[in-house]
């Protein structure tokens, strides 16, 4: 009990009182469904739950998606039905850990398909509730944490499915840096030797950088303070996926990835990161097209930041990220930053389901395909009798070296790819476009 007694002691810094006796409720009911119950590792089961509604306070979610986290198993792994936990929290606490709960009563032929309606279904919660996949993704990121007491093979298997959905999920979500932590876990039992071997050589190699890292911070600090730009900088180090992957995709050696130097500054507001940016040209040359400007352009997952990259001391790249507190915030939490409480005590559920649904438009604009096509236009010129080679709709792809002759002009124009229409004003590819040369 001291654990739910440090637990709730944390949620008194933003919740309200009978918010936190809602969640120590919630706790009492999972602890009392789960008693008997033991995890892989030995320890009690009600330890699971625990740690994914302290992982979710971390984002600070409100007491219905912390009540949802303590009995996200209940239903999976003892009798409680969904009637009672609605009956004793509610209907959206209920819905909730119905959402993340497996379809584990119904019959499937194969594991693969009980695995493809589970996250169907969850999909389909998510849609309603983004605090669905929230829990999901704290509940795949404690049980990351504690896969060794797994068999190899059920080890590989779940770190496989989490590199490959729930890292992704995490990612499009903004969730920075659960994403880099899924990540760096799932490699770790994926691939354990290569692991190990890239671990030993980045704290070997960390001990060289520390002191050139703290010059490169010293000189950046000096000169924001003659800017009178107040800047929190610090240094950025690799995960040891992301090093693993720049190797294998730039066919890099170890030494060419870890030369390079990261720094992060946050400043108070939008203003003074291009002030900031400034300050670090002025330090620095900056590399010619290793500039990014994701806060007049933010990513599809709400990022915002400035990326740019130097030329240091001793011709060793910078990569810096330039953000206010606020864009960092939204940067490692993503859309669970929304779940803050205002002023008012009021949760901006508006905001956060904002977010969400603009981030998947941005993602995946419907009829892409079509309004692309639509903006096809060529022009008469592009099938007339000058045997032009140029292919002048800009929605076409590139042309392939085979001419054909274009059946509505007899025009001789090249085709892409091996079709045998043209453009958007040639004969339907149902027609026989004639090859031969005019």
């Amino acid at each position: 009990m001291s654990e739910i007694a440090e637990f709730t002691r944390h949620l008194g810094n933003y919740l309200a009182p009978p918010d936190v006796a809602l969640v120590e409720r919630a706790f009492l009911f999972s602890d009392s469904a789960h008693r008997g119950q033991f995890r892989k590792s030995g320890e009690p089961y009600i330890t699971h739950p625990l740690a994914v509604a302290s992982i979710l306070s971390q984002w600070r979610i409100d007491a219905q998606g912390l009540a949802a986290a303590l009995l996200h198993d209940v239903m999976e792994d003892t009798t409680v039905t969904k009637a009672e936990i609605e009956t004793s929290f509610g209907r959206p606490v209920a819905d909730m850990v119905d959402g993340v709960s497996k379809l584990d009563q119904i019959e499937f032929t194969s594991r693969e398909d009980a695995q493809a309606e589970s996250f169907r279904k969850m999909l389909l919660a998510m849609a309603q509730d983004v605090r669905v996949i929230l829990i999901k993704l704290a509940d795949r990121l404690h049980n990351m944490r504690t896969l060794d007491a797994m068999a190899p093979t059920h080890r590989r298997r779940i770190a496989r499915e989490t590199i490959e959905i729930y890292a992704p999920i995490a990612n499009r979500l903004g969730l920075n840096a659960l994403f880099l932590e899924l990540q760096d876990l799932s490699f770790k039992h994926i691939n354990p030797m290569r692991y190990r071997i890239l671990a030993a050589a980045i704290k070997a190699a960390r001990g060289n950088r520390r002191e050139v890292m703290n010059r490169l911070l010293d000189v950046i600090r000096d000169g924001f303070a003659k800017a009178n730009i107040a800047a929190t900088v610090s240094g950025r180090e690799k995960t040891i996926y992301s090093v693993y992957k720049k190797m294998r995709e730039k066919h890099y050696t170890f030494a060419q990835v870890f030369d390079i130097y990261g720094v992060r500054v946050l400043v108070p507001d939008r203003t003074n990161c291009y002030g900031a940016l400034g300050v670090l040209h002025s330090l620095y040359k900056p590399i010619p097209g290793k500039f990014k400007d994701y806060i007049a352009i933010p990513k599809a997952n709400s990022y915002q930041s400035l990326h740019t990259t130097l030329f240091g001391p001793f011709g060793t790249p910078l990569e810096a990220q330039i953000r206010t507190h606020d864009m960092h915030r939204i940067a490692e939490a993503g859309v669970a930053a929304h779940w803050l409480y205002k002023s008012g005590g009021t949760l901006d559920l508006a905001g956060c389901r904002a977010c969400w649904r603009s981030s998947r438009n941005r993602a995946t604009p419907r009829n892409s395909w079509r309004t692309s096509r639509a903006t096809c236009s060529p022009t008469r010129s592009t099938c007339s009798r000058r045997r032009a080679r140029s292919w002048r709709c800009r929605a076409a792809r590139p042309p392939s070296t085979s001419p054909m002759r274009c059946t509505r002009t007899s025009a001789i124009t090249a085709s892409p790819r091996g079709s045998t229409t043209n453009c958007c004003r040639c004969a339907p590819s149902s027609r026989t476009a004639t090859t031969s040369r005019s």
